[in-house]
């Protein structure tokens, strides 16, 4: 079993940066492949970035390319999402999940393929 817990959220203005943390639990969890997705409200979720278990890949989101960072430690059990140049359409609930490590790389952007998730953590950006 993996547990996560998220952390980091918050609120900036337009233009400014956070970094969200997710921290996990069990000993498998430097083998997983990892993500973050966001929901905003009366919209469906959507993949923002994920990791390879190794660090080796990242993906990303077209929507926050060239801004947010996705990046983990496995000595911590931690993955970050560093996120720059913020805007307000990036206001929402931010979740981390995890999965089995996978070579498909279609995988990494489908929701349903993780089988773990966190309890989501805020953020909202003002115009």
């Amino acid at each position: 079993q993996v547990q996560l817990v998220e952390s980091g959220g918050g609120s900036v203005q337009a233009g400014g940066s956070l970094s969200l943390s997710c921290a996990a639990s069990g000993r498998t969890f430097s083998t997983y492949a990892k993500a973050w997705f966001r929901q905003a409200p009366g919209k469906e979720r959507e993949f923002v970035a994920a990791i390879s278990w190794s660090g080796g890949n990242t993906y990303y989101a077209d929507s926050v390319k060239g801004r947010f960072t996705i990046s983990g430690d496995n000595a911590k059990n931690t993955v970050y999402l560093q996120m720059n140049k913020l805007k307000p359409e990036d206001t929402a609930v931010y979740y981390c999940a995890a999965r089995p490590s996978t070579n498909s790389r279609s995988d990494y952007y489908k929701g349903y393929e993780y089988n773990y998730w966190g309890q989501g953590t805020q953020v909202t950006v003002s115009s």
